[in-house]
């Protein structure tokens, strides 16, 4: 599905035969539901061009997944009110995945929010 959305710009693929509908990513406490998600993650593919995301790893038990995976683009547009930088981002993540019924119901993301800011050169390493 992540293939999909971010790697080939499908964010019709947020739907309910992917996610659940009250879908939580926990990027903030706000962020719940399908129609939010898609907006939140629409931000990252206006953002960024040549993106490339890779799934590094996966592992789980019962109904939850570890990712662990790396984000590439290059910040060439509007990214969360943020103007263009045209600087080149390469970071790695994780995010810890609950599934619901074969669905992904929850994904919080953990990443060096820090490094992210330097590589868009906001603040000086």
């Amino acid at each position: 599905v992540w293939d999909e959305i971010v790697n080939h710009r499908r964010l019709e693929m947020f739907n309910d035969s992917n996610f659940t509908t009250n879908v939580a990513m926990q990027v903030n406490p706000d962020n719940v539901g399908i129609d939010s998600a898609r907006a939140y993650y629409s931000n990252y593919l206006t953002g960024f061009s040549d993106i490339k995301f890779t799934i590094k790893d996966v592992f789980g038990m019962g109904n939850k997944l570890v990712k662990h995976w790396n984000f590439k683009g290059t910040h060439t547009g509007v990214f969360m009110g943020i103007a263009p930088t045209n600087k080149k981002v390469d970071i790695d993540g994780v995010t810890l995945v609950r599934m619901e019924n074969g669905k992904i119901a929850e994904e919080p993301d953990f990443l060096d929010n820090l490094e992210f800011m330097q590589q868009l050169g906001f603040i000086p390493r």
